[in-house]
């Protein structure tokens, strides 16, 4: 069972990378929070991996600190999460942020997220009330060689922005319709900050 992967960053797109180590090749599926952390195409990293077997295919889940993993783990164990499922719910929220949803029987903030539905976001505050309290949920530690606002050079940011929320289960019409909608467009913010500013759009229309 692979639990953690070291090597050079050959992809970095939203939701997936290509770490490259031994001369091969893994592709990794992430959450966007990990996304963000990421560095230039290049550069060494270190991620914390949960190998998911299926009977078609072997697939590898990476997480940029552990309460990210701990909280995928928390959610696959939910009955209707999958690992698809599991990512979009860590992309819109830190484990911080489920924590305090969770907490507080937020179950609107969970709901919010594409995909969940009002029976499972009940289910998970339910079944994770007990639980959240074995997520350390301490900020992780920016990757070496990641830029100060979370995105490495180079890409464009609309479009990066675009597919990041099309990966959460976005319509790309809604998506683009949410990014053009966004004030002051800087590239200095950032994908995240646009990406985050897109996401309360559409869950503000909600």
């Amino acid at each position: 069972m692979i639990a953690t992967l070291s090597g050079k960053l050959k992809l970095r797109d939203p939701g997936r990378l290509i770490v490259t180590t031994g001369g091969v090749g893994y592709e990794v599926f992430v959450p966007l929070s990990t996304y963000y952390r990421m560095p230039s195409v290049g550069t060494e990293v270190e991620l914390e991996i949960r190998q998911v077997v299926r009977e078609d295919a072997l697939l590898l889940y990476g997480f940029a600190s552990p309460a990210e993993k701990q909280a995928f783990d928390l959610l696959m164990g939910i009955q209707h999460v999958g690992p698809k499922l599991a990512l979009a719910i860590l992309s819109v929220l830190a484990p911080k942020d489920l924590v305090a949803a969770i907490s507080h029987d937020d179950v609107e903030r969970i709901d919010g997220v594409p995909g969940v539905g009002a029976k499972v976001a009940e289910r998970i505050v339910r079944e994770l009330r007990d639980k959240v309290s074995e997520l350390n949920v301490a900020a992780p530690i920016r990757m070496d060689g990641a830029s100060a606002n979370g995105h490495a050079r180079g890409g464009s940011l609309i479009d990066d922005a675009v597919s990041a929320l099309i990966n959460l289960g976005y319509k790309p019409a809604e998506a683009k319709r949410a990014v053009d909608a966004v004030d002051a467009i800087d590239e200095k913010d950032g994908r995240e900050s646009l990406i985050r500013k897109s996401l309360a759009i559409i869950l503000g229309e909600k």
